[in-house]
């Protein structure tokens, strides 16, 4: 049962940077289509977060582990679709959330 709730924590934290990258192709909420994928991929992102912390994810765990993921996919979303700045030290900083991640989860006793 605990590999299904880290198989919705990871679906969770991939829905962040879809709401995101939803937002931003939205304009403001001023296109229709965009804001309702938006909204979508929040209310899922959301339901499978409640999920996994329900399957008995320590809730600290959880969130830190959905929003680096959303974090770090949001940052290599904006890096391939927008052209956004990349740096030796912007990339250093993304491993480092990685790596962070990667220490929450196997402190977290699960």
């Amino acid at each position: 049962m605990l590999y299904l709730a880290w198989a919705y924590l990871i679906i969770a934290g991939i829905m962040e940077p879809c709401w995101v990258i939803g937002m931003k192709f939205s304009e403001g909420f001023k296109r229709a289509g965009w804001t309702v994928a938006t909204l979508v991929f929040i209310c899922t992102s959301m339901y499978f977060l409640a999920m996994a912390i329900d399957m008995d994810i320590p809730v600290g765990t959880a969130y830190a582990i959905w929003t680096g993921i959303g974090a770090v996919g949001t940052l290599v979303a904006g890096i391939l679709l927008f052209k956004e700045r990349t740096t030796w030290v912007r990339i250093l900083f993304i491993t480092l959330i990685v790596i962070g991640i990667a220490g929450v989860q196997m402190t977290s006793g699960v």
